[in-house]
Protein backbone atom coordinates (compact mmCIF):
# COMPACT_ATOMS: atom_id res chain seq x y z
CA UNK A 1 0.00 0.00 0.00
CA UNK A 2 1.57 3.26 -1.16
CA UNK A 3 0.34 6.02 1.16
CA UNK A 4 2.87 8.55 -0.09
CA UNK A 5 1.08 9.10 -3.40
CA UNK A 6 -2.34 9.65 -1.82
CA UNK A 7 -3.53 13.12 -2.85
CA UNK A 8 -6.32 15.40 -1.74
CA UNK A 9 -8.05 15.18 -5.16
CA UNK A 10 -8.03 11.37 -4.81
CA UNK A 11 -9.59 11.59 -1.35
CA UNK A 12 -12.22 14.07 -2.57
CA UNK A 13 -13.01 11.90 -5.60
CA UNK A 14 -13.56 8.76 -3.51
CA UNK A 15 -15.72 10.63 -0.98
CA UNK A 16 -17.86 12.14 -3.76
CA UNK A 17 -18.43 8.78 -5.46
CA UNK A 18 -19.36 7.25 -2.11
CA UNK A 19 -21.89 10.03 -1.44
CA UNK A 20 -23.50 9.99 -4.90
CA UNK A 21 -23.23 6.28 -5.73
CA UNK A 22 -22.73 7.42 -9.33
CA UNK A 23 -19.58 8.06 -11.35
CA UNK A 24 -21.52 10.33 -13.73
CA UNK A 25 -23.03 12.45 -10.95
CA UNK A 26 -19.75 12.57 -9.04
CA UNK A 27 -17.83 13.51 -12.17
CA UNK A 28 -20.24 16.40 -12.77
CA UNK A 29 -19.73 17.67 -9.22
CA UNK A 30 -15.97 17.37 -9.55
CA UNK A 31 -15.86 19.02 -12.99
CA UNK A 32 -14.36 16.09 -14.89
CA UNK A 33 -15.49 13.32 -17.23
CA UNK A 34 -16.83 10.01 -15.89
CA UNK A 35 -14.05 8.11 -17.67
CA UNK A 36 -11.36 10.30 -16.11
CA UNK A 37 -12.94 9.83 -12.68
CA UNK A 38 -13.09 6.07 -13.19
CA UNK A 39 -9.40 5.98 -14.06
CA UNK A 40 -8.60 8.12 -10.99
CA UNK A 41 -10.50 5.75 -8.68
CA UNK A 42 -8.85 2.71 -10.29
CA UNK A 43 -5.44 4.28 -9.75
CA UNK A 44 -6.31 5.02 -6.13
CA UNK A 45 -7.46 1.43 -5.58
CA UNK A 46 -4.22 0.16 -7.09
CA UNK A 47 -2.12 2.32 -4.79
CA UNK A 48 -4.16 1.34 -1.74
CA UNK A 49 -4.07 -2.33 -2.72
CA UNK A 50 -7.80 -2.77 -2.13
CA UNK A 51 -11.03 -2.40 -4.11
CA UNK A 52 -13.18 0.50 -2.93
CA UNK A 53 -16.18 0.13 -5.23
CA UNK A 54 -17.94 -2.73 -6.98
CA UNK A 55 -19.27 -1.31 -10.21
CA UNK A 56 -20.92 -2.35 -13.44
CA UNK A 57 -22.42 -0.34 -16.26
CA UNK A 58 -25.33 0.83 -14.11
CA UNK A 59 -24.47 0.52 -10.44
CA UNK A 60 -21.73 1.61 -8.07
CA UNK A 61 -21.59 0.01 -4.64
CA UNK A 62 -18.91 0.69 -2.05
CA UNK A 63 -17.14 -2.32 -0.64
CA UNK A 64 -16.56 -2.67 3.10
CA UNK A 65 -13.12 -1.13 2.52
CA UNK A 66 -14.77 1.60 0.46
CA UNK A 67 -17.15 2.44 3.30
CA UNK A 68 -14.24 2.55 5.76
CA UNK A 69 -12.12 4.68 3.43
CA UNK A 70 -15.10 6.99 2.82
CA UNK A 71 -15.48 7.70 6.53
CA UNK A 72 -11.78 8.43 6.83
CA UNK A 73 -11.81 10.53 3.66
CA UNK A 74 -14.64 12.69 5.01
CA UNK A 75 -12.72 13.31 8.24
CA UNK A 76 -9.67 14.26 6.19
CA UNK A 77 -11.70 16.67 4.05
CA UNK A 78 -13.32 18.21 7.14
CA UNK A 79 -9.88 18.68 8.71
CA UNK A 80 -8.59 20.37 5.55
CA UNK A 81 -11.64 22.64 5.43
CA UNK A 82 -11.25 23.59 9.09
CA UNK A 83 -7.53 24.17 8.61
CA UNK A 84 -8.05 26.44 5.61
CA UNK A 85 -10.75 28.36 7.49
CA UNK A 86 -8.27 28.88 10.32
CA UNK A 87 -5.59 29.97 7.85
CA UNK A 88 -8.02 32.36 6.15
CA UNK A 89 -8.78 33.87 9.55
CA UNK A 90 -5.05 34.26 10.15
CA UNK A 91 -4.45 35.92 6.78
CA UNK A 92 -7.37 38.31 7.25
CA UNK A 93 -6.21 39.14 10.82
CA UNK A 94 -9.40 37.73 12.34
CA UNK A 95 -7.42 35.33 14.53
CA UNK A 96 -3.87 35.21 15.78
CA UNK A 97 -1.53 36.58 18.41
CA UNK A 98 0.24 39.92 18.59
CA UNK A 99 3.07 40.79 20.98
CA UNK A 100 3.86 44.47 21.47
CA UNK A 101 6.81 45.70 23.52
CA UNK A 102 6.94 49.24 24.80
CA UNK A 103 8.23 51.73 27.32
CA UNK A 104 5.95 51.80 30.40
CA UNK A 105 5.10 55.44 29.72
CA UNK A 106 4.03 54.56 26.18
CA UNK A 107 2.10 51.43 27.10
CA UNK A 108 0.22 53.44 29.74
CA UNK A 109 -0.15 56.75 27.94
CA UNK A 110 -0.46 55.96 24.25
CA UNK A 111 -1.16 52.27 23.77
CA UNK A 112 -4.59 51.93 25.44
CA UNK A 113 -6.30 54.14 22.84
CA UNK A 114 -4.70 52.22 19.99
CA UNK A 115 -5.50 48.83 21.48
CA UNK A 116 -9.11 49.80 22.09
CA UNK A 117 -9.62 50.64 18.40
CA UNK A 118 -7.58 47.66 17.21
CA UNK A 119 -9.46 45.18 19.42
CA UNK A 120 -12.78 46.55 18.21
CA UNK A 121 -11.76 45.88 14.60
CA UNK A 122 -9.94 42.59 15.33
CA UNK A 123 -11.63 40.97 18.35
CA UNK A 124 -10.14 37.55 17.61
CA UNK A 125 -6.53 38.68 18.00
CA UNK A 126 -4.89 37.84 21.34
CA UNK A 127 -2.66 40.69 22.54
CA UNK A 128 0.33 40.52 24.85
CA UNK A 129 2.06 43.69 26.08
CA UNK A 130 5.69 43.65 27.24
CA UNK A 131 6.57 46.64 29.44
CA UNK A 132 10.31 47.26 29.26
CA UNK A 133 13.04 49.89 29.14
CA UNK A 134 14.01 51.20 25.73
CA UNK A 135 16.98 48.86 25.24
CA UNK A 136 14.93 45.82 26.18
CA UNK A 137 12.17 46.89 23.78
CA UNK A 138 14.67 46.94 20.92
CA UNK A 139 16.09 43.56 21.95
CA UNK A 140 12.61 42.01 22.10
CA UNK A 141 11.77 43.13 18.57
CA UNK A 142 15.18 42.23 17.17
CA UNK A 143 15.07 38.74 18.69
CA UNK A 144 11.50 38.10 17.56
CA UNK A 145 10.08 37.96 21.10
CA UNK A 146 7.86 40.91 20.11
CA UNK A 147 6.29 41.70 16.75
CA UNK A 148 6.48 45.47 17.21
CA UNK A 149 7.83 47.87 19.80
CA UNK A 150 7.34 51.43 20.99
CA UNK A 151 10.68 53.02 21.83
CA UNK A 152 12.19 56.44 22.48
CA UNK A 153 14.92 58.07 20.43
CA UNK A 154 16.18 56.38 17.30
CA UNK A 155 17.81 53.05 16.55
CA UNK A 156 21.38 52.43 15.55
CA UNK A 157 22.03 52.12 11.83
CA UNK A 158 23.88 48.91 12.66
CA UNK A 159 20.79 47.31 14.17
CA UNK A 160 18.31 45.19 12.25
CA UNK A 161 15.41 47.49 13.08
CA UNK A 162 13.38 50.14 11.30
CA UNK A 163 12.16 53.15 13.31
CA UNK A 164 8.91 54.90 12.36
CA UNK A 165 8.73 58.30 14.15
CA UNK A 166 5.29 58.92 15.66
CA UNK A 167 5.41 61.95 17.94
CA UNK A 168 7.63 64.28 19.97
CA UNK A 169 7.01 64.11 23.70
CA UNK A 170 7.67 67.42 25.50
CA UNK A 171 9.15 67.60 29.01
CA UNK A 172 7.34 69.46 31.80
CA UNK A 173 8.15 70.10 35.45
CA UNK A 174 6.09 68.22 38.06
CA UNK A 175 5.67 69.31 41.65
CA UNK A 176 3.46 69.41 44.72
CA UNK A 177 0.94 72.28 44.82
CA UNK A 178 2.57 73.65 47.97
CA UNK A 179 6.14 73.00 46.80
CA UNK A 180 8.79 74.95 44.87
CA UNK A 181 6.65 75.04 41.72
CA UNK A 182 3.68 76.68 43.42
CA UNK A 183 3.91 79.80 41.22
CA UNK A 184 1.87 79.32 38.07
CA UNK A 185 4.49 80.33 35.48
CA UNK A 186 7.11 79.01 33.08
CA UNK A 187 10.36 77.91 34.74
CA UNK A 188 13.92 77.89 33.45
CA UNK A 189 15.70 74.55 33.52
CA UNK A 190 18.41 75.94 35.79
CA UNK A 191 15.74 76.82 38.37
CA UNK A 192 14.31 73.33 38.33
CA UNK A 193 17.58 71.42 38.72
CA UNK A 194 18.48 73.66 41.66
CA UNK A 195 15.41 72.35 43.50
CA UNK A 196 15.36 69.00 45.34
CA UNK A 197 15.13 66.78 42.28
CA UNK A 198 13.73 63.28 41.84
CA UNK A 199 15.27 61.66 38.77
CA UNK A 200 14.67 58.49 36.81
CA UNK A 201 17.53 56.01 37.07
CA UNK A 202 20.41 55.95 34.62
CA UNK A 203 19.78 53.77 31.61
CA UNK A 204 16.25 55.06 31.05
CA UNK A 205 15.34 57.17 28.02
CA UNK A 206 14.07 59.92 30.33
CA UNK A 207 17.33 60.13 32.30
CA UNK A 208 19.38 60.36 29.12
CA UNK A 209 17.45 63.45 28.05
CA UNK A 210 17.57 64.99 31.54
CA UNK A 211 21.36 64.66 31.57
CA UNK A 212 21.53 66.14 28.08
CA UNK A 213 19.47 69.15 29.15
CA UNK A 214 21.88 69.74 32.04
CA UNK A 215 24.90 69.59 29.74
CA UNK A 216 23.35 72.25 27.52
CA UNK A 217 23.36 74.73 30.42
CA UNK A 218 26.77 73.66 31.68
CA UNK A 219 25.74 71.79 34.79
CA UNK A 220 25.14 68.23 35.91
CA UNK A 221 22.16 66.57 37.51
CA UNK A 222 22.56 65.84 41.22
CA UNK A 223 19.26 64.22 42.19
CA UNK A 224 18.06 63.94 45.75
CA UNK A 225 16.39 60.66 44.84
CA UNK A 226 16.80 58.23 41.94
CA UNK A 227 13.99 55.84 41.08
CA UNK A 228 13.36 53.19 38.48
CA UNK A 229 9.60 53.48 38.17
CA UNK A 230 7.46 56.43 37.17
CA UNK A 231 4.86 55.73 39.84
CA UNK A 232 7.55 55.93 42.52
CA UNK A 233 8.68 59.28 41.19
CA UNK A 234 5.13 60.59 41.34
CA UNK A 235 4.63 59.26 44.87
CA UNK A 236 7.76 61.03 46.14
CA UNK A 237 6.68 64.30 44.54
CA UNK A 238 3.19 63.88 46.04
CA UNK A 239 4.82 63.49 49.46
CA UNK A 240 6.50 66.89 49.03
CA UNK A 241 10.01 65.43 48.79
CA UNK A 242 11.02 67.28 45.64
CA UNK A 243 10.20 68.01 42.01
CA UNK A 244 10.80 66.10 38.83
CA UNK A 245 10.67 66.57 35.08
CA UNK A 246 9.00 64.04 32.82
CA UNK A 247 7.61 63.80 29.28
CA UNK A 248 3.90 64.52 29.03
CA UNK A 249 3.18 60.99 27.80
CA UNK A 250 4.18 59.67 31.23
CA UNK A 251 1.64 61.76 33.14
CA UNK A 252 -1.22 59.19 33.01
CA UNK A 253 1.02 56.93 35.11
CA UNK A 254 1.11 59.56 37.88
CA UNK A 255 -1.65 60.68 40.22
CA UNK A 256 -1.89 64.13 38.63
CA UNK A 257 -4.91 64.99 40.74
CA UNK A 258 -2.46 65.65 43.59
CA UNK A 259 0.28 67.23 41.49
CA UNK A 260 0.88 70.28 39.32
CA UNK A 261 2.78 70.64 36.06
CA UNK A 262 4.65 73.67 34.77
CA UNK A 263 6.19 74.43 31.35
CA UNK A 264 9.98 74.64 30.96
CA UNK A 265 11.30 77.48 28.85
CA UNK A 266 14.65 76.05 27.78
CA UNK A 267 14.73 72.26 28.23
CA UNK A 268 16.05 72.11 24.68
CA UNK A 269 14.89 68.64 23.63
CA UNK A 270 11.85 66.45 23.16
CA UNK A 271 11.61 62.70 23.47
CA UNK A 272 11.01 61.16 20.03
CA UNK A 273 8.57 58.25 20.25
CA UNK A 274 8.49 55.74 17.42
CA UNK A 275 7.43 52.27 16.40
CA UNK A 276 10.16 49.73 15.69
CA UNK A 277 9.99 46.60 13.57
CA UNK A 278 12.51 44.05 12.36
CA UNK A 279 14.15 45.08 9.09
CA UNK A 280 13.31 42.76 6.21
CA UNK A 281 10.92 40.60 8.22
CA UNK A 282 7.40 40.18 6.90
CA UNK A 283 4.92 41.07 9.61
CA UNK A 284 2.17 38.65 10.51
CA UNK A 285 -1.28 39.76 9.30
CA UNK A 286 -2.18 40.80 12.87
CA UNK A 287 1.02 42.81 13.28
CA UNK A 288 0.58 44.41 9.86
CA UNK A 289 -2.98 45.43 10.73
CA UNK A 290 -1.74 47.07 13.94
CA UNK A 291 1.16 48.72 12.11
CA UNK A 292 -1.28 50.17 9.56
CA UNK A 293 -3.46 51.52 12.37
CA UNK A 294 -0.49 53.24 14.00
CA UNK A 295 0.55 54.78 10.69
CA UNK A 296 -2.95 56.21 10.28
CA UNK A 297 -2.74 57.81 13.75
CA UNK A 298 0.70 59.38 13.35
CA UNK A 299 0.79 62.85 14.83
CA UNK A 300 -2.70 62.54 16.31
Amino acid sequence: MDHNTLSLPDVRAAATVLQTRSFRTAAGLLGQSPSALSRQISGLEERLGVRLFDRDTRNVRPTASGEAFGRIAQRMLNAVEDGMAEFDAHVSARQGRLVIAGLPSVTAGLLPRLIKDFSAAHPGIDLRILDALSGSVLEAVESGAADLGFAAGTVSTRSRLDFLPLMDDEFVAIGHPDGPLADDRTYAWAEIVAMPFIAMAEGTSVRELLDGACLRIGTSLSPRFEVSHLATSGALVSAGLGVTSLPTLTLPVLDMGRLIQRPISDFGAKRRIGLVRRTGKTLSPAAQAFFDLVQQRRGL
